[in-house]
């Protein structure tokens, strides 16, 4: 069995997540696409504080860009992309719809645990036909359309966006885009999967777990059975049959990273770079760092996202992004735009220990990308944490 330093297996985790990837000066839609074969998904999360959760990752890689490219992937033709629960709620690349069908049959068979759905095939049947009719709509459109005769349900909205939830996760209907208020505009299938997507044939269960395992050591580049199985929210048992496979099949390679505890797979396409020159601010929910046990064991960095947090008890802040340069993670900062006053306000910023010289310098240049990226005029650095007062010093002299 091969072995690798904690230093080499981080190096090859950022590789296979983009890292290393050349910039361009003006991100194009093939710019998008590559950077989405290394991430595999893009988890989509409400809070807006800084930038919607499924932006971030794509800026960390490829830097400033114009969002409209994900917009456009996700709800113009071609369809690159498409909502559905593949990490958590994710955007994933279209083509993963016939390998997610198994996962829709399970929410399918569970039919009757949801049990406002169970009670209401009237509910079902209407917002089907509903949308059938009407083609994309959010649920409040579909509230204000329906019941045909409300009395006779107990209509309520909270009931039709759950049922639409359950017709989401079990295939029976796609997510066709959202609206300005991110509101999900569902729809049927047949128009948001392209046609030549929907007449692929079904794979079986193993052959999905494989092609899931497959795409997530491909985004990891050496990761842990419990790392490639959190990736796809996978069962445990099928990722550790599918990962057997593929190590018969010589596509994983064992590998023994020096600390980790757990046998690693290192993924026979990874690279493996002497160095990393990366500078960038990673979202709570970017693929590097959702992982809070892998990002320890990665990096040494423990991390808790804590918005759920009282304000009072929070150790960093509430919406706190890792720092990345390098291959290490140097600090973390605490950000929030203030779009009405234009800011970009920096709430709290902390080095991490062993921190270099230079990340200060760094961090404030970064800063100053996302804030232009943001359009937000000014950086206004609160005294809070240790690198505060260099930040403000340097931003004063610059």
């Amino acid at each position: 069995m091969e072995s690798m330093s904690v230093a080499q297996a981080r190096r090859t985790a950022l590789a296979a997540q983009g890292f290393l990837d050349t910039p361009h000066a003006e991100p194009t839609m093939r710019t998008f696409q590559r950077t989405l074969e290394r991430t595999g998904v893009l988890q989509v999360d409400s809070v807006n504080v800084l930038q919607r959760a499924h932006f971030m990752p794509l800026y960390s890689r490829m830097g400033p860009y114009d969002v409209d490219l994900l917009r456009r992937a996700a709800e113009q033709r071609p369809r690159r992309v498409v909502e559905y629960w593949a990490h958590v709620q994710a955007f994933m690349p279209v083509e993963l719809w016939p390998v997610m069908q198994h996962r829709m049959e399970d929410y399918r068979a569970k039919r009757g645990k949801w049990g406002f759905v169970a009670a209401n095939d009237a509910l079902e049947a209407n917002l089907l036909a509903e949308l059938a009719d009407r083609g994309a709509s959010t649920a409040r459109d579909l509230d204000a359309g329906l019941p045909r005769a409300k009395d006779n349900w107990g209509w309520n909205w909270s009931e039709t966006r759950r049922m639409l939830d359950y017709l989401y996760t079990s295939g029976q209907v796609a997510i066709a885009g959202r609206n300005s208020q991110f509101e999900i505009r569902y729809d049927l299938p047949e128009r948001v999967i392209p046609a030549a997507v929907l007449a692929r044939p079904t794979p079986t269960r193993e052959e999905a777990a494989l092609e899931l395992v497959r795409r997530a050591a491909r985004s990891h580049g050496v990761a842990t059975i419990q790392d490639l199985r959190d990736y796809y929210r996978m069962p445990v048992e099928d990722t550790a049959t599918a990962v057997a496979t593929l190590v018969e099949e010589g596509e994983l390679l064992p590998v023994a990273v020096s600390g980790w505890q757990r046998p690693a797979y290192l993924h026979r396409g990874a690279r493996l770079p002497r160095r990393v020159g990366a500078r960038a601010l990673l979202s709570p929910f970017d693929p590097v760092v959702w992982e809070r046990a892998r990002t320890e064991a990665l990096f040494d960095f423990h991390y808790r996202i804590e918005i759920y947090v009282p304000a009072d008890k929070r150790v960093h802040g509430y919406y706190v992004l890792p720092f990345l340069l390098g291959d290490r993670i140097v600090a973390r900062v605490d950000l929030k735009a203030d779009r009405k006053l234009g800011h970009l306000l920096v709430k709290g910023a902390y080095a991490e220990p062993g921190a270099p010289s230079e990340t200060a310098e760094e961090l404030l240049a970064e800063l100053r990308r996302l804030a232009e990226w943001l359009r937000l005029s000014e950086i206004v650095i609160a005294p809070r944490g240790d690198l505060a007062t260099a930040l403000r010093t340097l931003g004063d002299a610059g």
